[in-house]
């Protein structure tokens, strides 16, 4: 696990060198000021990410907690955020870690931020710190935030800066076990219904896939986008079915798609585990709603919010802390494989 210290070594003197600017352009820009042209905010936040530098905002709430407030930014639609179980463990564990301490959790649901009011507030000296508990490729407003306050990313971010901190599980590893354990059970027929192509789980669930038939020699005999919701996962399991012959199995990359697939197959008078082996991933509360139980990939859902917790209050605590923590998976054997 790589160990790194916390940021904050670099002074606003050093940015404005760096960047050629005068100290108060660096002052204007990260307090969100208009006043500066294109080209000096293009050179000081170059210089602030070369620096690794925390503005006097972050500092001064390192120092003197003022807020002891902490945001929970959720970059998801309401729907999909309720909906979805392993959201349920993520806000469980980070719960669990901060209300043992002295700071309160603000939450913020925020599909996008187009008018710029989530980077407002979390700019604004309101919060200490922010974790992001689902992040997709285009959620970049987080970046604004990131550097002004210290945030922490659940999974992967997909523009990772050497100053960014994340906790992610080891998806390519458990994309690859899933399908291992069909390949080791004769099914050679494999398809797969990934999650959106703009998170990095799904890219990394997607390239376990890959790399397991691969290793096989093999090619998947599908690949189709559920968008990690039930309702996805029923109409790629349509779309599967409607190409042509059933593959004999079938790696879905969340228990909540895998649960539409299970509607979709028995619309066609299909069952999982014994018309086509099924595995799904993150072992929550979905895997054991469906007849037969799913066979799934346990994703540690409520340790990752409990490290993401506990990473940043290391950062506001001035110790240091691993920028970068992977949490391992398994294979839960039930019936569905």
């Amino acid at each position: 696990m790589e160990v790194a210290p916390v940021r904050g070594a670099a002074t606003i003197e050093e940015v404005a060198a760096r960047a050629g600017v005068s100290r108060s352009t660096v002052s204007r820009v990260v307090n969100g000021s208009t006043a500066v042209s294109p080209a000096a905010l293009e050179a000081v936040q170059r210089a602030i990410a070369e620096l690794d530098y925390v503005p006097n905002r972050a500092a001064r709430s390192l120092a003197s907690r003022q807020t002891r407030a902490i945001a929970l930014v959720i970059p998801e639609q309401t729907d999909r955020f309720f909906g979805d179980p392993f959201f349920a463990a993520i806000v469980a564990g980070i719960s669990e870690v901060i209300g043992a301490s002295d700071y309160v959790v603000n939450m913020l649901i925020a599909s996008d931020d187009a008018d710029g009011k989530a980077v407002r507030y979390l700019r604004s000296g309101s919060v200490d710190g922010a974790i992001v508990a689902s992040h997709h490729t285009s959620d970049t407003f987080m970046e604004r935030v990131a550097d002004v306050v210290p945030v922490v990313y659940g999974g992967r971010p997909g523009r990772l800066r050497p100053s960014d901190w994340f906790v992610d599980v080891d998806n390519v590893h458990g994309g690859r076990t899933a399908t291992e354990y069909l390949l080791a059970r004769g099914h050679r027929r494999l398809a797969t219904i990934c999650g959106p192509s703009d998170m990095t789980a799904s890219i990394d669930r997607l390239q376990g896939f890959h790399d397991a038939l691969a290793a096989a020699g093999l090619r998947p005999a599908a690949v189709e986008d559920g968008d990690f919701t039930e309702e996805g996962g029923a109409d790629a399991m349509r779309r599967i079915l409607a190409a042509g012959e059933p593959p004999e199995g079938l790696f879905v990359a969340s228990d909540l798609m895998a649960r539409g697939a299970y509607a979709a197959l028995q619309e066609h008078g299909l069952v999982a585990g014994r018309d086509i082996a099924v595995i799904g991933f993150d072992d929550s509360s979905a895997a054991t709603s469906v007849t037969p139980a799913l066979t799934t990939v346990r994703q540690p859902s409520l340790a990752q919010g409990r490290h993401m917790a506990s990473v940043l209050l290391d950062i506001l605590a001035g110790r240091p802390t691993a920028h970068r923590t992977i949490l391992p998976t398994e294979i839960v054997e039930r019936a569905s494989a």
